[in-house]
């Protein structure tokens, strides 16, 4: 069994907690971590470990042999330097930083330290996107891609404390979009002309529109994102020249589409991605295999993000991504 200590219990560190517990054979929730001592005990309590009111204490418990990160990125870059002076496995939570020089100061933590480290873009395990990623080559070769995700107003009122969060939509829901375009086309980003909108919040921004030039020229990509809707959507178009693939990830259902007929493909059921994030993270220990994200992938996602706002901030201007995200 494998001894995991999950440092954050907010409402999405639960969904971890919950999965540890009750989805994971192979691993067991030894210790938990968060800065409200009655919430954290009461948790604690019921799932049977350890409590921490300090993430140090619980990296530093020898019962804890992994550990898993949800709690808002703003904190990431000195919890990972603790993880990794213990020398500890780690999936941390994405986005991996709320800048480019956290980032690559986190990247370079991991690289030095040696420690093995998995980010969470929990998309790529949705069925949707499994099931899109199993036909782009039926569409082959790609010519454009098109994603958008669009959800109702924030109900986490830290999301709009930019001394928080860091940053609004571009930050924690682009960026799943931005890993999902190098996931589903295997190319990278190199410049992007971003517009962001604020139509209901104060501090960040709800809203955004964006398009890309890819590393391969005969492709062009379009990314857009609110959350400021009253539904809720994740849209995916591939198109190539062999077909076209039309997706919402969100109500599950893929097409098929070549000239004027229409094929509907066999989507599997649901599943919690971050169940099987976890579980990616686990079977990747225990058989001694890479990780199927990497804390590159987390980084180019961040690179994505800080071309993003710094096209925004010049009025939608032509921004390059950094070329090497590792570069400096």
């Amino acid at each position: 069994m494998l001894g995991i200590g999950l440092i954050g219990l907010g409402q999405h560190g639960s969904r971890y907690a919950r999965h540890i517990v009750d989805d994971l054979p192979d691993a067991a929730l030894v210790a938990v971590c968060r800065r409200s001592r009655s919430e954290g005990t009461k948790l604690a309590a019921a799932y049977g470990c350890a409590f921490h009111d300090d993430y140090r204490s619980l990296v530093a418990n020898p019962s804890v042999e992994a550990v898993v990160v949800a709690v808002p990125p703003m904190l990431h870059p000195a919890i990972v330097d603790a993880i990794c002076q213990e020398g500890k496995p780690l999936l941390l939570e994405k986005p991996l930083a709320t800048s480019l020089a956290a980032a690559r100061h986190i990247a370079d933590t991991v690289s030095s330290s040696g420690v093995r480290a998995m980010v969470a873009h929990t998309l790529r395990f949705d069925s949707t996107v499994q099931t899109l990623k199993a036909h782009v080559s039926e569409i082959a070769p790609l010519h454009a891609i098109y994603l958008s995700q669009r959800f109702e107003p924030a109900r986490l009122n830290w999301l709009d404390r930019l001394a928080e969060s860091g940053g609004g939509i571009v930050l924690h829901i682009g960026v799943h979009s931005f890993d999902l375009l190098r996931f589903l086309t295997g190319c990278e980003v190199t410049r992007v002309w971003c517009r962001t909108a604020q139509l209901i919040t104060r501090e960040t921004e709800d809203s955004f529109a964006m398009t890309c030039q890819l590393s391969n020229p005969s492709l062009v990509g379009a990314i857009a994102g609110s959350r400021a809707m009253g539904g809720r959507s994740g849209l995916v178009e591939l198109a190539g020249a062999r077909g076209q693939l039309l997706a919402d990830h969100v109500h599950g259902f893929v097409h098929l589409v070549r000239g004027f007929e229409r094929l509907t493909l066999s989507v599997p059921a649901p599943v919690p991605t971050v169940r099987e994030t976890l579980g990616a993270f686990v079977q990747a220990l225990r058989e001694r295999t890479d990780f199927p994200i990497s804390i590159e992938d987390g980084l180019r996602a961040v690179a994505i993000v800080n071309a993003a706002y710094r096209s925004a901030e010049r009025g939608g201007e032509g921004t390059a991504v950094a070329g090497s995200a590792l570069a400096t």
